[in-house]
């Protein structure tokens, strides 16, 4: 008996993908809360790894699958890091708000 194949054409992923990307994209661009500006960042990476497996099985290479696994290592500790950043500037400033934090500033 033959492995069943994918059903779903390559275009449908790269579709959900481009939804996925854009909906993180203006969420970064429009929303102002640190948090969720992180998370906007994160589903932009969830899209990039669609994007990444959908196309290592449409090849039949693993290279991508590979790939899409060090951007979730990467995307966990960037997430990891962010938090910190934003507990530290919470604790410091009590603002989670892109607009009032100016710690940078001289």
């Amino acid at each position: 008996m033959d492995a069943p194949t994918s059903m779903i054409p390559l275009a449908a992923y790269v579709t959900v993908s481009a939804i996925l990307f854009m909906t993180g994209l203006v969420g970064v661009l429009v929303r102002r809360n640190f948090i969720i500006v992180l998370m906007c960042v994160e589903i932009m990476l969830n899209a990039a790894n669609i994007n990444l497996v959908a196309f290592s099985h449409y090849l039949e290479s693993m290279a991508g699958q590979l790939a899409a696994l060090f951007v979730i290592a990467i995307a966990a500790g960037e997430a990891a890091v962010g938090l910190a950043i934003i507990i530290v500037v919470f604790r410091t400033k009590i603002a989670t708000n892109v607009d009032q934090i100016n710690i940078l500033k001289w």
